[in-house]
This record gives C-alpha cells, sequence and structure tokens, in this order.
C-alpha cells in the first residue's frame, strides 16, 4: 500500500501535477505493480523500451555506445536498454559494477538475459579492479550508474568513474536522474561527483531538483518519458510539490458581469517610484490596470506627476506631500487592494512610512523590490505584520529579509516554506521556476515563462498583475497563480513574437491580453 500521510503539510489536488520525492516515486512504483497488476521485470522492460525508443529516435546505429550500469534498479534499466540496442543492430558495450556482489532482483535478471542473447559487443562485470574504455567524441555514453534512489553523494571508485566520463567527448545520456545527482536536496553534495548529462531521460515526470537553477547543468535537454504508472496511485499520493497547470487555473477564473460597471471590478492602489525611479510605478501600474481591476491609483512622489499623467493616463494620481520620496501612509479604506514596494527606495522616512501603511492597511498587500529591503533591514517588524500577506522577492531579496546566506535553491525554498507558514504569508520565490510557498506548507512551481524576463522591471510587472487580481476579487492563493503564469505566459507570448534577447519589461504587459485570452478570458 502508498504510505500516505495525514500531515497538513502534504496535499492532493488532481488538476494539478505533483513534484513526488525519490521515496514516494517508489511507492509509486510498488502501487502499480500491485494494481495494475504487472511484474517488477516487466515495468522494467516498459521503462527500458520508452528509452530506448528516444535514443533510437535521436542517435543513428553508426553511434557506438557504451552502457555504464550500477547495481540497483537504474542499473537495470540499463541492461535492458543495452540488450534492446543490440537487438536493433547497434554496437554496445557494456559495464555492469557489481563492487559488492549484490544486485537488485531485476538487475539481475536483466544481467542473464544479456549474458544469455550474447548480442552485445561485449559484456564486462566489474567486481574490483576497472580499466575505462576510451571515450572519443561520437561516443555515446548511457549513464545507468545510479538513479532517483539515491540518498549520498558518490564517493571512492563511482566519483572517480564520474569525472572520467564528464571529462571526455562522448555525449552522455542518463537514464532517469543524472548519477549522482539526488532527487530532492543536493544542499551538501559534492558536485564534481555528478554526471554532467547532455540528456535526461526522466521516467513519468520531473524530480524536484530539476527545478533548481544551479542542477541545470546536470541535466542537459531533459525529456520526460511516460511509463504508465498508475494514475490511481498518483492520485491518492499526497505531494508537498505541484506544478501549476492551466487546466487547474481555468476552473479559478472569476466571470466577468455583461452587466458589470467599473466599480464592480476592483479598486487598487500603486505605491511606487521615489522621484527617478518613476518607471517602476509606470510598469507596475500599467500590469495591474491590464489584470481586470476597474480602477486603479498610485501614490508617488509629486515630481512624478507629469510622467505618470502622461504614460499611464487611465490611472488616478495620488500624490504625495514630498518631491522626491514616499513620505507618509495614506488612507487605503476605499481600495480592494495595495501594492507597494517597486522603486520605493529606502529612505528612513520612506521605511517608516511603509511599516505603518501596512500596519494600517486592512486589504490583500502586495510587497515588492524596495518594500522588501525595507524590511530586511529592518528585520524586527517582520514579527508586526499582519496575515496574508504576499511577498515577491528573488532569491537574493530573500536572503536578505531572511538575514541568511542559502548553499542552493532547495535550502531557499524550505527556508522560504518556514517564513510563509510562520507569518502566514504567500512567498512567490522568484525565477525561471518561480516558486509559491504557501502557509500551510504547499509549494507550486510555475511551468511559464524564460530567460528574456530576466530584464529590470519584470518584477514590477508582476506586482501589479497579482495587486490587480487581488483588488478584482481574487483570493491570495488564485491571485498568486494566475499571476505568475500570466505573466510567464505573457513573457513567453513576447519571447515568440520578438526574440529573448532583445525582450524589455514592457513587453511582457503588451502581451498579457493575448495571455489572458489563452488562457480562457473573454
Amino acid at each position: 500500500m502508498l504510505n500516505l500521510t495525514s500531515d497538513c503539510h502534504y496535499f492532493c489536488i488532481f488538476a494539478v501535477m505533483k513534484i513526488l520525492t525519490g521515496a514516494q516515486i517508489h511507492e509509486l512504483d510498488k502501487y502499480t505493480i500491485e494494481h495494475e497488476p504487472v511484474k517488477s521485470i516487466d515495468l522494467m522492460e516498459r521503462a527500458a523500451k520508452a528509452i530506448t525508443r528516444a535514443i533510437i529516435d535521436t542517435w543513428s546505429k553508426n553511434v557506438p555506445v557504451v552502457v555504464f550500469a550500477g547495481p540497483g534498479n537504474n542499473g537495470g534499466d540499463a541492461l535492458a536498454v543495452a540488450r534492446l540496442l543490440a537487438d536493433r543492430g547497434y554496437s554496445v558495450s557494456v559495464y555492469l559494477f557489481n563492487i559488492n556482489e549484490s544486485l537488485s532482483e531485476d538487475c539481475n535478471v536483466n544481467r542473464q538475459r544479456l549474458i544469455e542473447e550474447k548480442t552485445v559487443k561485449s559484456f564486462i562485470e566489474v567486481t574490483n579492479e576497472f580499466d575505462p574504455p576510451v571515450l572519443e567524441a561520437g561516443t555515446l555514453v548511457v549513464d545507468g550508474l545510479f538513479g532517483s534512489g539515491l540518498n549520498k553523494p558518490l564517493s571512492g571508485g563511482f566519483a572517480s568513474l564520474v569525472k572520467y566520463i564528464n571529462q571526455s567527448a562522448a555525449t552522455v545520456v542518463s537514464i532517469d536522474v543524472p548519477s549522482g545527482l539526488m532527487t530532492e536536496d543536493n544542499t551538501y553534495n559534492v558536485r564534481a561527483n555528478i554526471i554532467k548529462a547532455d540528456v535526461t531521460l526522466t521516467l513519468q515526470q520531473k524530480k524536484l531538483s530539476f527545478f533548481f537553477a544551479e542542477n541545470q547543468e546536470y541535466i542537459g535537454r531533459l525529456q520526460i518519458l511516460d511509463i504508465q504508472l498508475s494514475k490511481k496511485g498518483m492520485e491518492e499520493i499526497r505531494s508537498r510539490y505541484g506544478v501549476i497547470e492551466e487546466s487547474y487555473l481555468r476552473s479559478r477564473l472569476l466571470a466577468r458581469n455583461d452587466y458589470a460597471h467599473k466599480g464592480d471590478m476592483g479598486n487598487a492602489m500603486i505605491i511606487a517610484g521615489k522621484y527617478g525611479m518613476a518607471g517602476a510605478a509606470v510598469l507596475a501600474t500599467k500590469a495591474c490596470l491590464r489584470s481586470g481591476v476597474g480602477k486603479v491609483a498610485v501614490c508617488t512622489p509629486r515630481r512624478n506627476n507629469t510622467i505618470m499623467q502622461i504614460s499611464v493616463p487611465e490611472a488616478v494620481m495620488c500624490l504625495d506631500d514630498d518631491e522626491m520620496i514616499f513620505s507618509e501612509a495614506i488612507d487605503t479604506s476605499g481600495y480592494d487592494a495595495l501594492g507597494i514596494g517597486p522603486g520605493l527606495g529606502q529612505n528612513e522616512t520612506s521605511a517608516i512610512a511603509l511599516i505603518t501603511q501596512i500596519r494600517r492597511t486592512q486589504v490583500p498587500i502586495v510587497i515588492d523590490a524596495d518594500g522588501l529591503n525595507i524590511l530586511a533591514s529592518h528585520r524586527a517588524w517582520l514579527q508586526q505584520l499582519p496575515k496574508g500577506l504576499v511577498l515577491t522577492p528573488h532569491p537574493k531579496e530573500f536572503e536578505r529579509l531572511a538575514g541568511n546566506h542559502f548553499s542552493d535553491s532547495y535550502e531557499c525554498i524550505s527556508n522560504a516554506c518556514d517564513m510563509a507558514e510562520h507569518l502566514h504569508a504567500y512567498i512567490i520565490l522568484k525565477g525561471h521556476y518561480s516558486a509559491l510557498c504557501m502557509p500551510d506548507g504547499k509549494v507550486w512551481f510555475n511551468p511559464t515563462g524564460n530567460a528574456g524576463m530576466a530584464t529590470a522591471g519584470s518584477g514590477d510587472v508582476l506586482t501589479g498583475i497579482i495587486t490587480g487580481l487581488l483588488a478584482r476579487g481574487y483570493n491570495q492563493a488564485d491571485a498568486c497563480m494566475i499571476g505568475m503564469y500570466l505573466h510567464g505566459l505573457a513573457g513567453d507570448l513576447a519571447a515568440e513574437k520578438l526574440c529573448m534577447e532583445c525582450m524589455v519589461a514592457g513587453d511582457i504587459i503588451r502581451f498579457l491580453p493575448q495571455a489572458f485570452r489563452r488562457l480562457g478570458c473573454k
């Protein structure tokens, strides 16, 4: 049976792609074997056939293949792939590492099949000394040393083999997971001892560690292979992590009444842009206006008035008494959501005004950029924050907010989860796969977006979108998920039309209407 938990940190939502831990992947394999039913060796053969098809689709028979197989089920997959490739006319050399003379049951069965069929060019079972083959350019290495069950860094001979493969000119295809990379936490891993694959053929779904930027150099081009693990088993597993899916967001969209007027659509306030940073206020405001809200007001220093009036004529101006900075909290009783921080500056007067504003505001708040930096330099204020805040830091901003440096993305997300639970806040860690850390411990990764969005002002646009959605009537969780997805989707549409290299933040706003339409809005 599946090892299910009633811990509130875990969840089961059907319209969301779950991300399983290594232990849960093993449990899903077992569930499939018991309930399909299918023998474990036949499930391994199913996986091997999918891997073989992917290899055949990319590399021709004149490419020599060297297979490195470990003693576990990942090695069993590799041995089965070696046999299937040889059956199709490929020249395959196989090295099975059986150092402790303890193969998994299915690995041993595939070892026997390989020996009996005698179709591979050579088969060497390594039990002690190992004379590595020459790995030249044009050679395809199939890495089947260790898979999703690995729970400690590679060392000794396996570490040496990994380094040897990485230093070679051969092309490397890893089965399921590059050997040496763990499926979740690599904080204390030895990164020199991880295979740097050119292609990773992962089984059924992405692993958690695949979502982290620092691991991309090991994964290479990722291809997900469906090996038909039990859908019912997947539904029954309670996973802490998930990937936002468009079908789920479509079901959460609010309908726009045919007889609606602007007063029904919400009233948002943006506080942004010290003098010299009016652009941040312009971007956040324009994005907010494009997110379905009925009205948007902007609080900004007086010297920004002309810029704002010309750039965003649809917005209502609420000018600060100070010419240069945000200096005093305003009354937000007539508004439905507040976005604060873009281009605000970190003047101490602005800092006092910020915390006063947060304390007085009774509607949902989005805090970004300098708003986060002010809180980071006044960390005692964190204990005074109201529940339900939306914080949108990039990793460096979060490190400042947490008062700590993190070794990798897993450690950063783990700490963001702890902070989200402690503050009862919604924390979006921005990145290629932005992660929404929820107050209840759940983590949602956003699949949209691209490297062209790594440009100044992109975060200001996200702040505006989420603020607009909150004012429109979405709760914090839905506003964050829909906002993240739309933000990235608009960026993808912009990159498709323009190109990533020349994108600016304003392009994301330009393509927001298309993103809304793609999501199903009228």
